[in-house]
């Protein structure tokens, strides 16, 4: 490793340091179990702040000037000099502080929070109701709802009543006519891959907002015990994939090629997962091979801000949306004809990390880390 990488990770060692000691003096005046929230929670708008700090804070005979622009090369201009809306625990407010039961993980839910509770609620039954309707048309009337596009309009229009009530309507950018739909309720452009980064549980009621086709989520199999959400996977025969089991992995290989090759775009998360902090993981492998295969294009969204409307500790959202500046960027297609999945990856990711703001970078383009060693030793 050479002297300069190494004065580098030093310097963001201290700076992650300096940062643990505010940590406790905050969190001890937190009340129950923050003291073991996530430090990336903390952070709030000073975090990327702090995170350059550990750069420009380096000797002048250190400094660089690749390394200055590393952060900001890859993002716009429009998105480089905004703050991250990222909230402070302080700011959050939370009213309750407990551990779930389904992950262990200590969640924390504000006046934000509850006034999404009251919406769910309120609204939640219509949703089920409506579903139950559509599903029972569709098993009695033949041809009532081919590829049950009926039944998952119903999610669509109960996304949309939800985010608009809560004041969290996400504003859409790029190709938007990309995802108009023709006469026939189908894309005017053809089928194709939708991918997108994955930040937030909130993602998904965003994209049911945004998308007006049909399509099919490529979603986990655990997602089928999550009330309405589940309910809308396994009723609208969505794509779902037990990671755990082989066979499983090959058959929805299979449906979601077949939905392609029928004209039913597909909508993947290519990292696999939700990210801890917001910032974009690595991808698993096989997604793009679904796009060669039927031979479609694939069609990147850029998901910004779910991370700090919705964060990893958040039981619901805890701030509004428009606050919280949601916003969905349709990039232009990809071609995928002749290429690699490699080179096909590295396409898919250019493209979203361009209109995300630069706290879901990952960490190794803010401080130009190569090795899964360098990336420990910063986050740690």
């Amino acid at each position: 490793m050479s002297g300069r990488k190494r004065s580098l990770i030093v310097m963001a060692m201290l700076s992650r340091a300096s940062l643990s000691l505010a940590f406790n003096h905050v969190s001890s005046s937190l009340v129950g179990n923050n003291r073991h929230l996530n430090l990336s929670n903390l952070h709030g708008k000073n975090q990327q702040h702090n995170k350059q700090a550990a750069i420009t804070n380096l000797p002048a005979s250190v400094q660089s000037d690749d390394m200055m622009s590393q952060s900001s090369s890859q993002v716009p201009l429009s998105l480089q000099n905004r703050p991250s809306h990222v909230l402070s625990m302080d700011e959050i407010q939370p009213i309750f502080n407990f551990k779930s039961k389904s992950s262990g993980k200590d969640k924390v839910l504000n006046a934000t929070g509850i006034l999404h509770l009251a919406v769910i609620v309120s609204t939640m039954p219509f949703w089920m109701a409506a579903m139950k309707i559509t599903e029972w048309l569709g098993n009695t009337i033949e041809g009532f709802d081919n590829n049950r596009a009926k039944f998952d309009y119903t999610g669509k229009v109960w996304c949309r009543s939800y985010l608009s009530m809560t004041d969290s309507y996400p504003i859409l950018e790029g190709d938007v006519d990309r995802l108009k739909v023709g006469p026939s309720g189908e894309m005017s452009e053809g089928a194709c891959l939708f991918v997108a980064n994955h930040a937030s549980f909130l993602d998904i009621a965003v994209l049911c907002t945004v998308l007006d086709p049909v399509f099919k989520f490529i979603a986990k199999d655990s997602l089928k015990k999550f009330p309405g959400v589940g309910t809308q996977l396994v009723g609208g025969e969505h794509v779902l994939i037990d990671r755990t089991n082989k066979r499983s992995q090959l058959k929805t290989f299979k449906q979601a090629i077949n939905y392609l090759k029928d004209g039913i775009p597909i909508m993947a998360f290519p990292e696999g997962a939700r990210s801890p902090d917001g910032r974009l993981m690595e991808f698993k492998g096989g997604i793009f091979s679904m796009a060669v295969k039927a031979k479609v294009p694939i069609v990147p969204l850029s998901i910004a801000n779910t991370h700090a409307v919705m964060p990893n500790m958040g039981f619901l959202p805890v701030q509004s949306g428009q606050k919280g500046e949601l916003r969905v960027y349709v990039h232009d297609p990809i071609d995928v004809e002749g290429k690699s999945e490699e080179e096909i990856s590295r396409e898919v990711r250019e493209a979203l990390l361009r209109e995300l703001p630069a706290d879901q970078h990952p960490l190794d383009d803010e401080f130009g880390l190569n090795s899964a060693e360098e990336k420990e030793m910063v986050r740690a």
